[in-house]
């Protein structure tokens, strides 16, 4: 199923996509949150479905909001694609990089990035991101973790290096935890229609440039096993993110140049669709 949310911020529906049709979700659940992973709401909108209960929607010209309510946390994944680890001047971690980012810089997959006061060195990285479904707490092995996830989506995992690398503090969360520094959706595709997610092909652009073109293959550590890890060092709780890690391609490279107000960000990730946002100068009093 291809899940997302639709309106105004903070007013968004929850819709569902099906065969080009958008059909409305607000008699099934009031949003897709932890609530509604929690609750049994995918089990309903199946139901809801083969009953012919889901009446359909004009969105044309609708903002698209992130397919998710905000999550609980938003738990990011360093370092897991070597080539990106390479062209860093890094090294492949010994163990699983972990670091947070703050909830709310979850943002619609269309809506501008905007520039930290002072920042000269934002980011792109694209990432696939998971959705977690169910509690997940000490899993005793990879082999059940995908059972846990949700679905999949286009994640922007926006950094600021300075804020990150340079007077971080040791914090990469520093650097990752501006407004707007998630973009994430058009959709959530449930994990039922996704067979492999380990065979997906990523892709950016900026200005219509080539920047990241790579595959979920490439990921050191396949998202079963760094579910599982995670699981032991924290708990995974519905309706929380998972970003995954970024290929080679970003700015940090010292290739390109890091963005600029005025420029446009275009992601895919095969099957999840694509995501485009302006970037701009944010503002002290706005």
């Amino acid at each position: 199923m291809k899940l997302m949310r639709i309106g105004a911020v903070g007013a968004e529906r929850p819709v569902l996509l099906h065969n080009g049709l958008h059909l409305d979700l607000s008699a099934v659940t009031p949003d897709i949150n932890a609530q509604f992973w929690a609750g049994g709401g995918l089990d309903r909108v199946h139901a809801a479905l083969a009953n012919d209960a889901l009446p359909p929607l004009d969105v044309a010209g609708q903002r698209i909001g992130a397919p998710i309510a905000r999550p609980g946390a938003v738990v990011c994944i360093g370092m897991n694609y070597a080539a990106h680890a390479a062209e860093t001047g890094a090294q492949l971690p010994e163990h699983l990089v972990m670091f947070y980012k703050a909830p709310n810089t979850v943002i619609g997959p269309d809506d501008n990035v905007l520039l930290p006061p002072g920042s000269v060195k934002t980011d792109w990285e694209i990432e696939l991101g998971v959705v977690v479904g169910r509690r997940a707490r000490y899993l005793h092995s990879p082999a059940e973790a995908l059972d846990y996830v949700a679905g999949y989506c286009i994640s922007n995992d926006v950094s600021e290096r300075a804020f990150q690398l340079e007077i971080s503090g040791g914090q990469w969360s520093k650097g990752k935890s501006c407004e707007t520094f998630n973009p994430l959706g058009p959709m959530l595709l449930t994990a039922d229609e996704l067979t492999d997610p380990q065979q997906l092909r990523l892709s950016t652009k900026v200005n219509g440039e080539a920047r990241q073109n790579s595959s979920t293959a490439d990921m050191a550590i396949n998202i079963a096993s760094l579910i599982w890890q995670l699981s032991q060092i924290t708990v995974l709780e519905p309706g929380d993110l998972i970003n995954t890690g970024t290929p080679q391609g970003v700015a940090l490279s010292g290739k390109f140049p890091y963005l600029q107000a005025g420029d446009t960000i275009e992601m895919e990730i095969e099957n999840l669709g694509r995501q485009r946002q302006r970037v701009r100068q944010a503002t002290r009093d706005e």
